[in-house]
């Protein structure tokens, strides 16, 4: 985890935001957190630590991949067992005014609130290419939040609702089992994995390595959805960024090598085979 996305931790409970803050907290020797309650949602994502969560009078262990939900006014506290091993974890706040927001959306966005309300269940378990789908959402949030582009303020909104629905879809798909197929779980992840990463490696061997399946495997469900290879398709997804970069007045050897491609030959066979032209023909008939 990228060290410059951490934030120091502070014992403050109350918001600065109106809508939502998100924090990734790496701590070795934090101090003690006493019994406490605050008038939003938290989100707790949990990554490593020999940690216990107190949550009214009941004390769980938890272990990596856990989301935890603590409704507003629910008093709760880390109960920290060990530091010999760091305490991280990723903690989102979210105000009652924007879920409320949310709600005007789609009433999908509350179901994991309600849920946790009505059941008093405020813990769930996840899989390994679940919780690594939901760490790759909420660091590029961070990466966003600590970025400084056009457009900042709207995509961190789009980021965040994206965020809320994930985790509303993973309790949704863990309490409907009879409609969750495993396979279309992980062609999803893919796709948004893949997304994610099209200007980075993405061969089979390191998908197999993320998501923790064979590479066949991975390879066989991508082929049953798409009826084309896991190649064809980030290949085409490539080329549309660089397609889309050389009408917007980037230069064709930036947009190969920002998206993936190696070389200037694989880049330009690959364009001319999915457009029928060059990209250098291709961008000088844009400018005419």
């Amino acid at each position: 985890m990228k060290r410059n996305l951490e934030t120091r931790f502070q014992p403050r409970q109350y918001m600065l935001s109106e809508d939502f803050e998100l924090y990734y907290y790496n701590d070795l020797n934090l101090p003690k957190v006493d019994l406490h309650s605050h008038d939003y949602y938290e989100f707790y994502f949990f990554l490593e630590g020999d940690v216990s969560i107190q949550i009214g009078q009941e004390t769980f262990p938890v272990r990596y991949g856990d989301v935890m939900l603590i409704p507003p006014h629910i008093s709760h506290r880390p109960i920290i067992h060990s530091t010999d091993i760091p305490y991280r974890r990723f903690v989102l706040w979210i105000s009652q005014e924007y879920c409320r927001h949310l709600a005007g959306i789609s009433p999908d966005y509350l179901y994991l609130m309600s849920y946790v309300e009505k059941r008093k269940k405020y813990i769930f378990h996840n899989d390994q290419i679940t919780f690594n789908a939901l760490q790759s959402q909420t660091m590029r949030l961070i990466g966003e939040m600590n970025a400084s582009r056009f457009g900042k303020m709207a995509q961190i909104s789009l980021y965040v609702n994206e965020l809320v629905l994930f985790l509303n879809r993973i309790v949704y798909e863990q309490n409907t089992p009879k409609d969750k197929k495993p396979e279309n779980f992980l062609y999803q992840n893919l796709i948004f994995y893949i997304e994610d990463h099209l200007d980075k490696e993405l061969s089979l061997d390191l998908l197999a390595k993320e998501f923790f399946v064979s590479k066949y495997h991975i390879a066989h469900v991508f082929k049953d959805h798409l009826g084309m290879s896991i190649h064809q398709y980030i290949t085409k997804k490539r080329l549309a960024l660089c397609r889309e970069a050389i009408l917007g007045e980037m230069s064709i050897t930036q947009a190969y090598q920002t998206f993936g491609f190696g070389d200037y030959s694989s880049f330009y066979r690959a364009f001319k085979k999915e457009y029928g032209i060059s990209p250098r023909d291709f961008k000088d008939m844009q400018m005419k």
